[in-house]
C-alpha cells in the first residue's frame, strides 16, 4: 500500500511516495533510476522528542548576542565551503541538477550565512520613540521559538538555508521537513550545521510523513510555518496554520513572464532567457516561463531562440560539457509532457523539444512552444521543467497586459535598451514580487524574495525575512 503526501501538485512540490508497510522513503537517481537509498520515518514519539529537544535549545539560544550567533553562523558558511564537493555531488546524485551549479547552491548558501551574520544585529536593534505624553517607547524584535519549514527538492541546501539561517540568526531553533527524494542531502546538512559548531537540536530534521506534519503545525511549542512549494501546497498549509494560529511565510509557484521590447539587445536576450529557462534544468519557481515579444522583434528572437534551445547539450549532469540535465523525478517528466500534449491539442505549436527520449534518467528536451493563447497550460499554469511559451504581442502596452494576466506573481523580466523606461515599467505595472531587468531571476541575499497573488506572501533575503518570524514588541515607560 503506498500513499503520497498532501504536498501534490499539477507542477511543483510531488514528494516521494512513501511505502507505509515498509515505513520508508526510497530516494532515486533520477540520471540512471537506479536507487540511492532508504531512510526510516521516525516514529510519533521521536516527533514529540525532536520538537520539546528544539524548544529547549531555543530557551538557551535565544539568550545569545547577534555578535555571537553570527560568529556560529559564519562558521558554518565556511563548513558548508569545506563539505562543498561532497555536499554537490549528493545534491546532483538525488535531483540531477548540473554538478556545476550544485556547487554554485553552496556558494550562494554560504553568502546567505555571511549575509545574516553581518546585518542581523543592525536589522533587529531596538528602535527608540517618544511617546505622546512625553514618555518612552521601545520597539524590541524578540524571537518566538521554532520556525517549522516544509521546503521542495529543486534547491535541496539553498531552500533549506534561506530560512533556516535567517530564522537562527533571529535567534529561533528549526524544525525540516524536506522533500523525501531529497532527505539524504537534509540530513548531511544536519550533519554540517552540528559541525559548524551549531548548538544541538537548534537545526533538526524530521523524516516523516504528512500526518506527522500536520501534529508539528498543530503543537504548541511550533510558532511558525514556512513552505515553498505549489499553490495548491500552500492553500492546505496555509489553511493548517490558521486553524492552529500559527504565523506562515509560503513562497509559491509561477510562470514568470520575460518581456522582450523592440530595442531590446535581441542576441543578448536570447542568450538571457535561455540560462533563465533551463538553469537548475528550468526546475525553478522564479525561472523564465512565458516569453512575450512585441510583433516588431518577434521572429528575430524566435529564430535565435529556438536555435539556441535545439542545441543545447543533454547528458550526464555530472559531465562539464552537459548543460541540461535529467528531470528530478519520472513522474515530474510525465507531467510536463502531459502540460505539453495538452497544450498542443489546444493550439500551441512545437517548435522543437516536445518528446521523451529514450534510455535511462528522467529526461526531457529543451522545448519550445508557440501559438500560447489563455486556455493552454502553457498560458496558464507553471511548467516546472525545461519548456517555453513563446507569446507575440502587439506593442509594450500589450505586452504589460499579457505578463499581468496570470493568477502568479512572484518575478518577471524586462529586455529594453532603455533603462529609465524598464524601471518606470517595474515599479508602476509589473504585478510581481520582483523584476529583472536585461537578466535572468536568481536570488541574491541582500534583495527581498517573495511574491504576490497564488505566488505566495511574505519575504526572504534582504534583511526582511529577518523579521517574519519575531515578536515585534512595544515596551512603553510613561513619563507621568
Amino acid at each position: 500500500m503506498t500513499c503520497i503526501s498532501y504536498l501534490v501538485s499539477n507542477n511543483k512540490l510531488k514528494n516521494t511516495t512513501i511505502l507505509e508497510n515498509e515505513n520508508t522513503i526510497t530516494t532515486t537517481n533520477p540520471t540512471t533510476g537506479e536507487t540511492l537509498e532508504h531512510y526510516a520515518l521516525m516514529s510519533d514519539e521521536q516527533v514529540t522528542t525532536a520538537i520539546e529537544k528544539s524548544h529547549k535549545a531555543f530557551d538557551s539560544w535565544r539568550k545569545k548576542s547577534f555578535e555571537q550567533r553570527g560568529e556560529i553562523i559564519t562558521q558554518l558558511g565556511k563548513t558548508l565551503q569545506e563539505h562543498k564537493e561532497r555536499l554537490a555531488k549528493l545534491m546532483t546524485d538525488e535531483m540531477g541538477k548540473l554538478l556545476s551549479q550544485s556547487k554554485q547552491e553552496v556558494d550562494l548558501c554560504t553568502a546567505i550565512c555571511d549575509y545574516c551574520a553581518n546585518n542581523a544585529a543592525e536589522v533587529l536593534k531596538n528602535e527608540h520613540r517618544t511617546l505622546d505624553d512625553g514618555g518612552k517607547g521601545i520597539i524590541t524584535y524578540a524571537p518566538i521559538g521554532i520556525v517549522y519549514g516544509i521546503q521542495p527538492w529543486n534547491y535541496p541546501s539553498y531552500q533549506v538555508i534561506r530560512y533556516a539561517i535567517t530564522n537562527l540568526m533571529a535567534g529561533n531553533s528549526i524544525l525540516l521537513k524536506h522533500a523525501g527524494n531529497v532527505s539524504g542531502t537534509a540530513q548531511l546538512l544536519e550533519a554540517l550545521f552540528e559541525k559548524g559548531g551549531l548548538p544541538k537540536d537548534l537545526f533538526t530534521v524530521l523524516i516523516i510523513d504528512h500526518d506527522q506534519s500536520d501534529t508539528v503545525i498543530n503543537h504548541k511549542l511550533v510558532r511558525g510555518v514556512t513552505l515553498t512549494g505549489s499553490p495548491g501546497a500552500g492553500e492546505v498549509i496555509g489553511k493548517k496554520a490558521g486553524n492552529a494560529l500559527k504565523k506562515t511565510v509560503l513562497e509559491l509557484g509561477s510562470n514568470d513572464a520575460y518581456i522582450v521590447l523592440a530595442d531590446a539587445d535581441i542576441e543578448k536576450a536570447v542568450e538571457k532567457c535561455v540560462k533563465g529557462r533551463i538553469y537548475n534544468n528550468g526546475e525553478t519557481c522564479i525561472a523564465a516561463k512565458r516569453f512575450i515579444v512585441v510583433a516588431e522583434v518577434y521572429e528575430a528572437f524566435k529564430e535565435g531562440f529556438v536555435k539556441a534551445m535545439s542545441e543545447l547539450k543533454m547528458g550526464d549532469p555530472t559531465k562539464e560539457e552537459t548543460e541540461l540535465g535529467p528531470m528530478a523525478r519520472e513522474d515530474l517528466r510525465e507531467t510536463l509532457h502531459e502540460q505539453v500534449n495538452n497544450s498542443v491539442a489546444n493550439g500551441a505549436q512545437i517548435l522543437c523539444g516536445g518528446k521523451i527520449p529514450e534510455g535511462k534518467g528522467y529526461y526531457y528536451p529543451a522545448t519550445v512552444l508557440a501559438s500560447v493563447d489563455p486556455g493552454q497550460p502553457a498560458y496558464d499554469d507553471e511548467l516546472f521543467g525545461p519548456v517555453a511559451s513563446l507569446i507575440k504581442a502587439k506593442d509594450t502596452a500589450d505586452a504589460m497586459r499579457i505578463a499581468n494576466d496570470s493568477r502568479f506573481g512572484l518575478g518577471g523580466g524586462i529586455f529594453t535598451k532603455d533603462e529609465e523606461k524598464a524601471i518606470q515599467l517595474a515599479k508602476n505595472e509589473f504585478d510581481t514580487g520582483m523584476v529583472f531587468i536585461n537578466s535572468f531571476g536568481l536570488a541574491n541575499p541582500n534583495m527581498p524574495f517573495g511574491g504576490v497573488k497564488d505566488s505566495g506572501y511574505g519575504r526572504e533575503h534582504g534583511g526582511f525575512g529577518l523579521k517574519e518570524f519575531v515578536n515585534i514588541k512595544a515596551i512603553m515607560i510613561s513619563d507621568d
